[in-house]
């Protein structure tokens, strides 16, 4: 009686987790359709190639135009350089913590990161503008600070604790023999750490940085607070828009083509971060069969 309890348990259980796994396609399905419903009007109306790759948005004026190459650089910019700001950092952080930190040290640290990781994102925003933005504006004598430098390093503090978090996982998973038997040859801690360690933890620091991608990727609130939300070409000490905030400024008051418009932006934004996770989840497999083997 028992074990018949048990598989009608085990049954009923994995009936529930289908059905939550079907719901969550389900989900995808319906936002993916709905985003190509009502983004595909306004990308016929005005133009694929005009709409891509033309550099004025000026969708409010008497001859509105719809050209979100700017906002597709930025947000392309932003992201790139928001890793490679996190991306060291962080996972110098995360060997330094697995195999380096004393045990007090590291969870007095990790309790920073996780409350880093918790604060919400108007609040980097925020920060930003009062301290980062000014800070800028007189360190290289902008008349404006808000700029894609400042929205990169806003970005990049928000995704370092997802990057930490993840490859310290990675690292501490490493078998310790294989640690120890390099020790045991000969090689010193940090040697060890490179070849051995590190190597070993490859795809979940990939998978960090994949993680961090998305989040930059899709930030809206705190980039649009020290941007300065100005639908210019991308340079680094220049005010500038990003996919995502150009859909957050104008939607409260967008009607017709122009909203028509924005779910176009949205549409996108949507194939900007499918294809890169695609890649990136590629790559990270490709890493984990090259360790397999």
């Amino acid at each position: 009686m028992k074990t018949i309890k048990n598989k009608t348990i085990e049954q009923i259980a994995s009936w529930i987790f289908f059905a939550i796994g079907m719901i969550t396609i389900l989900c995808v399905l319906v936002i993916t359709l709905y985003l190509i419903s009502s983004g595909l009007p306004a990308i016929q109306k005005i133009g694929l190639k005009e709409f891509l790759f033309s550099s004025t948005w000026n969708s409010t004026g008497s001859d509105p135009k719809f050209g979100i190459l700017p906002f597709i650089l930025t947000s392309l910019y932003g992201t790139l350089g928001a890793l490679l700001l996190a991306v060291p950092v962080g996972i110098g952080c995360a060997i330094y913590l697995s195999k380096f930190a004393p045990p007090a040290l590291k969870r007095c640290l990790l309790m920073g990161i996780q409350v880093l990781a918790g604060i919400p994102s108007v609040v980097f925003g925020l920060v930003g503008m009062v301290v980062l933005v000014p800070w800028i504006r007189s360190m290289f004598h902008l008349s404006d600070g808000a700029c894609l430098l400042s929205a990169m390093i806003v970005l990049a503090i928000m995704i370092l604790p997802s990057v930490v978090n993840v490859s310290l996982n990675a690292l501490d998973a490493v078998p310790s023999e294989y640690e120890e038997a390099s020790i045991a040859l000969g090689a010193t801690k940090l040697e060890t750490v490179r070849k051995v360690s590190f190597p070993a933890a490859r795809s979940g620091i990939l998978a960090s940085i994949i993680l961090g991608t998305g989040r930059a990727i899709g930030e809206a609130m705190a980039v649009i607070m020290v941007s300065g939300n100005v639908a210019n070409m991308p340079n680094m000490f220049q005010s500038v828009r990003f996919l995502t905030t150009a859909i957050s400024s104008e939607m409260s008051y967008a009607s017709g083509l122009q909203k028509e418009a924005l779910f176009s932006i949205a549409l996108v934004l949507f194939v900007f971060i499918l294809l890169t996770n695609t890649i990136l989840s590629k790559l990270m497999k490709e890493v984990q069969s090259n360790d397999s083997h």
